[in-house]
């Protein structure tokens, strides 16, 4: 056999075994992250399985795409740089995910707990009046308004 068709199935076997090796991982060690962000586990484990196949679909493609070469290739050592080129690019396209999902996980798990949260923020800055009712009658000397410049003189 031709050394690109080496190269091809290495490649292909090496993608594939990291790209399950991965999904399986954050599955098992994600799914305490998600039963807190969702805070029910039915839904956690049904959030956990989609991303799993959106995980394995997205990479899977990745893989498939990126695995032709169009440059000949001469020698074990030119496919082994190439080799490494295409398996460093479905790493980082593996670590990128994976950072997406944390990123957009993480902020709505905040905003759920900002909803649920029974005290503001921040304190508050001050008292709205009451509903329907008048105002009381400011405390201390009443501001003094401002004083519009004079008019340029003709």
């Amino acid at each position: 056999m031709d050394v690109k068709v080496w190269m091809y199935l290495t490649y292909l076997a090496v993608s594939i075994g990291l790209t399950v090796w991965v999904a399986r991982a954050l599955s098992r060690n994600g799914l305490v992250f998600l039963q807190d962000v969702f805070a029910d586990s039915r839904l956690a484990d049904a959030v956990n399985s989609l991303l799993v196949v959106g995980f394995y679909l997205l990479n899977l493609g990745y893989v498939t795409v990126a695995m032709k070469e169009s440059a000949p290739i001469v020698g074990a050592s030119q496919a082994l740089e190439q080799l490494s080129l295409k398996v460093g690019l479905v790493l980082l396209v593996l670590g990128a995910l994976h950072f997406f999902n944390v990123f957009a996980l993480g902020r709505y798990r905040r905003g759920r707990l900002r909803q649920q949260a029974t005290h503001p923020p921040l304190p508050p800055a001050g008292m709205l009046p009451p509903q329907g009712g008048m105002l009381p009658p400011p405390q201390g000397p009443r501001p003094v308004p401002p004083t519009a410049p004079n008019p340029p003189a003709r």
